[in-house]
């Protein structure tokens, strides 16, 4: 029907692709064939092995010794706010983080921050800071204000020519809530939640409003794309993405609700307030991350449903932002036929209010039993290709052998010195993160200058040392990746690293940790004196963060040494057998040229735990864009039996035949 729809807009529109695509350049949309994703990326991208969390005892601790009465909330500890002369005014501090929060001046900044206004609002004998004094003193360094105010006029230039919708033609509010697939969505709702439609591109537009004053902060353009028969949504915001912090619904929300229902696009809180009348609120971000910076917003409610969106990934982002907010108040929607996303149910005349009682409780006991897991068991036996994973664009061989990239595993990576592993494993990352897999680079052995321009070499598939001219235009599409690096180079300690990885999931909801590689943190280990008993501490460590954060860590490891003239196997892997008990997966690079002076690199499964098939497929490297793709030819992927054995010969790719 939307199809038709799309038709329709072309005919009454004048060339409604040519106005889109003017739109969506004017906008800053990427061209089709690259997924546009926005990421909250705070002040910077580069995660300071320094910038470890503040335990909240340390905090606890502190607002007692100061005489600071506190309430132990979900999230944050709540305080009276120094920046407001009403007591009734509260200030949240993330009990992770440290960061606070004043929701009434808007003021927030870090844990340091806080103790040196406390020192302050103490020296100078008030009652409280004025807001206006400390705003320029908090004020957040990296937005500059001439970026501001160009901002701050494209959003009132949108906003004043938009439209409301009960201000359109009968016929053309129609055909764009079709396009959307919004027809049962009242234009009251839509009143109420401030939409309006910005008709030179047929775009929704959705409101960032001050909660302090409604005034405007900023907005997102949700714009449909036709190509090939295929209708796809691309959203535009304003201001810029790290800094568009919009929770949206929040203005509609009382002071004195206790349930919300979260999800992860605005379309569906519009549905679910429509059909029930409960709070809503959609995530900037969507499942992709959750800013603890919205966290002090809802501490307010007693009961959180997660209702974010109808496949595999949703349900994985559910339980993952549960943990945020308290598994104790929160309830989650499973996806499936009968329980799909809330604009969905709505539009199939399904009873919103049953799917929201027949949510689960996030948190267990450590003790369940089937019955319990059954419904669990089911879901993933009818998502069979989304329990897989998330499939590699680039490496399709890889695709038929480990059928995808999955949370919660530990893989480890091996090959001889010289062979290109940090090369092969950074576009074999890269290709994962340019589908929204939010990824963190630990690259001990290379700095990050130099790894970053490996990965904008093979994101950019240019020698861009030629053609300079294109830098920025990479550059600001390579920004957008939600792709982050540590600091550390050299030898580190384990718990330092871990310290740094948990907070990196914690503030950017990372699925995916690089570790290249081992062998740079063993020299700091003082526990042991043997050497493998230190691998051993080492790689339980990381198999231990990977359950419990459901967090996918990819290890890189040198192998030992060994004859010249073998390939490498499992037991090749430098240290004791743990590190390959423990992996969910083995990949080892072969390269035959170290062997034979000829040959190709092979990338071969040793191990799969996930459904056992292992093999090995052939590599060709482009200098130029420094890519390991598959080659060209028919390569063939030669499939083993027995785990962990090498195959007797290596396929050779097979030559096409010439027409």
């Amino acid at each position: 029907m939307w199809l038709s729809a799309m038709m329709r807009c072309a005919a009454l529109g004048k060339g409604f692709a040519r106005v889109l695509t003017q739109a969506r350049l004017m906008h800053g949309v990427a061209p089709a064939g690259f997924s546009r994703r926005h990421f909250k990326k705070d002040l910077i991208s580069i995660l300071d092995g320094s910038m470890v969390p503040v335990p909240v005892t340390e905090i606890r601790q502190y607002l007692r010794d100061s005489n600071i009465s506190f309430h132990d909330g979900y999230s944050c500890l709540h305080v009276r706010s120094p920046f407001s002369p009403n007591k009734d005014n509260l200030l949240f501090i993330d009990k992770t983080t440290g960061r606070f929060l004043c929701k009434d001046s808007l003021l927030e900044g870090t844990w340091e921050d806080f103790k040196d206004s406390m020192h302050l609002l103490l020296k100078e004998g008030c009652s409280f800071l004025s807001p206006d004094t400390m705003a320029s003193y908090l004020e957040d360094s990296d937005c500059e204000d001439g970026e501001r105010q160009v901002h701050s006029m494209e959003i009132s230039r949108i906003w004043n020519k938009a439209v409301w919708f009960h201000d359109l033609e009968d016929e053309d509010a129609q055909l764009i809530k079709t396009m959307f697939n919004i027809s049962k969505i009242t234009n009251n709702t839509l009143k109420k939640f401030g939409v309006k439609c910005f008709q030179p591109t047929k775009s929704l537009v959705f409101p960032w409003y001050n909660p302090r004053d409604l005034s405007m902060k900023g907005l997102k353009l949700l714009s449909a794309v036709c190509q090939a028969d295929v209708v796809s949504y691309i959203d535009t915001v304003y201001p810029s993405p790290t800094h568009y912090h919009n929770l949206f619904g929040i203005t509609v929300m009382g002071k004195k609700d206790t349930e919300v229902v979260i999800t992860s696009q605005e379309v569906d809180s519009l549905a679910v307030h429509q059909a029930t009348g409960v709070t809503t609120v959609t995530l900037p971000r969507g499942i992709n991350c959750f800013p603890p910076v919205l966290l002090p917003y809802l501490e307010q409610f007693k009961r959180i449903t997660l209702w974010l969106g109808d496949d595999l990934r949703a349900w994985e982002a559910s339980k993952l932002f549960s943990r945020k907010l308290s598994v104790k108040r929160c309830s989650l929607i499973r996806p499936g036929d009968k329980q799909p996303s809330p604009l969905k149910a709505l539009n199939l005349g399904l009873n919103l209010n049953k799917l929201l009682k027949a949510s689960l409780p996030a948190s267990h006991k450590s003790i369940i039993s089937f019955r319990q897991l059954r419904s669990d068991v089911f879901s993933q036996l009818e998502n069979i290709e989304q329990v897989a994973g998330v499939k590699w664009t680039r490496f399709p061989e890889m695709n038929k052998l480990l059928k995808g990239h999955r949370n919660g595993e530990l893989t480890v990576f091996t090959g001889p010195t010289g062979s290109g592993k940090t090369t092969f494993i950074s576009e074999y990352a890269l290709d994962l993160c340019m589908q929204g897999v939010n990824t963190l680079w630990g690259s001990f052995e290379l700095n990050n200058v130099r790894l970053a321009r490996v990965m904008l070499t093979q994101f950019s598939l240019l020698r861009l040392e030629e053609q300079l001219d294109k830098y920025d235009e990479w550059a600001d599409q390579f920004e957008e990746l939600p792709l982050y690096f540590m600091t550390f180079h050299g030898e580190q300690n384990i718990k330092s690293v871990i310290a740094t990885m948990q907070h990196s999931v914690y503030m950017y909801d990372i699925n995916h940790v690089i570790i290249d590689n081992l062998q740079f943190m063993m020299g700091q280990e003082h526990l042991f004196s043997d050497k493998f008993a230190v691998q051993d501490h080492i790689v339980g460590a990381f198999r231990k963060f990977a359950t419990e954060n459901g967090c996918h860590v990819t290890l890189v490891i040198h192998p030992r040494k060994e004859d010249d003239d073998k390939e490498l196997q499992t037991s090749s892997i430098f240290g004791s057998a743990k590190a390959s008990q423990e992996a969910d997966n083995v990949l080892i690079l072969q390269d035959r040229k170290l062997v034979s002076g000829q040959g190709k690199r092979h990338l071969q499964v040793a191990k799969n735990r996930f459904d056992g098939d292992v093999g090995v497929f052939a590599l060709e490297f482009n200098k130029s864009t420094l890519t390991f793709t598959s080659s060209k030819s028919k390569a063939k992927v030669k499939k083993v039996n027995k785990e962990n054995e090498t195959p007797d010969t290596l396929p050779e790719s097979t030559p096409a035949k010439k027409k």
